[in-house]
This record gives C-alpha cells, structure tokens and sequence, in this order.
C-alpha cells in the first residue's frame, strides 16, 4: 500500500509532535490545504491518553483491533492507539 500524500507537511508534522495519530494528521493536514475546507486543529474533548487508565487504553485499542494488545502496557498501549 503506498504511503498517502501530504499537503501541507508542516501542519502534518506539528500535529504528529502533539500526538495525533498518522491518519488523523494527515486527514487534517489535507484538509487545511484544501481551500473549500476549514478544519480545526482541536478535535474532541477527551483527555490525552496518559490520563486515561490502562483499562480505558485497553478497551480502546480493542475497539480499533490493536493486535496484542493484552501484551502492551500503558505507555506501549498509548504508542499504538496514537500510531493507528
């Protein structure tokens, strides 16, 4: 599969340091370089994942089909949700 195209790479870049994940930055990112479109760089208002207990992690990445999630513990569960 080949690696999608970035538009703007720095806004990409910024929300990557700020901990979106890879598909989120670039939805956004995307999104912003296109003039008929005004996304906001704030999303939900749910905590950052290193609020959240493992549990929550747990149940999350088991939402999203995190392969050995059972194995991970909190920061391995955070880098996993914020890589997918």
């Amino acid at each position: 599969m080949a690696e999608p195209t970035i538009k703007d790479k720095d806004t990409y870049q910024a929300l990557r340091r700020d901990g979106a994940s890879k598909e989120k930055a670039a939805r956004i990112a995307n999104a912003k370089a296109n003039p008929n479109m005004h996304p906001s760089k704030k999303g939900g208002e749910a905590a950052p994942y290193e609020q959240w207990s493992k549990a929550e992690l747990y149940d999350r990445a088991k939402e999203l089909n995190v392969e050995g999630r059972s194995k991970k513990n909190k920061n391995d569960l955070i880098r996993a949700l914020r890589a997918r």
